[in-house]
């Protein structure tokens, strides 16, 4: 299972059933659990536990120091799921004393070709990344976000679940469930309809979520008087909770 051409220091523990390619370097204090397919020509260093029934392809590199100036060396950690998709070319740094320790994957990813995820950068699951996506440090990424190809996010911007962004977004702010956004200086464009559609929301959850956002958006609202007229409709539909919760914790504001 492990090509005799691979360089795998001996204090790294492996489960007997991973797959290790040629030329793949693998360093101490790595852990990497059972089903895990490593192929050629990776490089995986540092306190990094990769879990279950990954498949991480040829030139990624992951668990590398956080490229950040205040780093001096300190134990810092990368964790990852199972059964995440991680393709060619993708770097994974660990985090950073100063934003907790860990940039943390969460499981079912699908993560494609050149994205990059800096330190103490904390992903759900069953995301999307499309090619050349790239987050910032101490960024949060909820469960069933999109990325669209080369998308980049801020440092400390959070996207929430169900969010959508389009191709080459530039986001600077922070992201509520459920919305598309896109553009130089990515915008709102809307509700994530399609994606809402295609993971089963019922027609009166997808109509409440819109009319939040006709709230949030298009009501010349400020957000505090959002979420007081949002507040009432949560027992009713949970999901518009959801926003709720993070327009009252977001700290950087949302995109307009």
């Amino acid at each position: 299972m492990i090509d005799p051409r691979a360089v795998i220091d001996p204090s790294a523990e492996l489960d007997s059933s991973v797959t290790v390619g040629a030329y793949s370097i693998i360093g101490a204090n790595v852990q990497i659990d059972a089903g895990t397919c490593i192929a050629p020509h990776v490089m995986i260093k540092g306190h990094t536990r990769i879990g279950k029934e990954n498949k991480i392809y040829q030139f990624s590199s992951l668990g590398e120091d956080p490229q950040d100036k205040k780093y001096a060396g300190e134990v810092t950690h990368l964790e990852i799921g199972d059964r995440n998709e991680i393709r060619e070319y993708c770097t994974m740094n660990r985090g950073t004393v100063q934003g907790g320790g860990m940039t943390r994957i969460g499981n079912d990813n699908w993560i494609m070709a050149y994205t990059h995820f800096a330190h103490d950068c904390i992903v759900g699951n069953h995301t999307i990344f499309a090619n050349g996506a790239s987050l910032a440090g101490h960024v949060t990424i909820d469960d069933y976000v999109i990325l669209g190809g080369f998308s980049l996010v801020h440092q400390f911007c959070s996207m929430g679940k169900y969010s959508f962004s389009g191709a080459s977004s530039l986001i600077f702010k922070d992201v509520p469930p459920f919305v598309t956004v896109w553009g130089n200086r990515a915008e709102a464009y809307g509700l994530n309809k399609e994606g809402l559609k295609r993971h089963g929301f019922s027609p009166e959850t997808i109509q409440a979520l819109h009319n939040a956002y006709k709230t949030i958006y298009r009501s010349n609202h400020t957000t505090e008087q959002a979420i007081e007229i949002l507040s009432e409709k949560v027992a009713e539909f949970p999901e518009v909770g959801l926003m709720v919760d993070f327009l009252k914790n977001s700290k950087r504001g949302i995109v307009r």
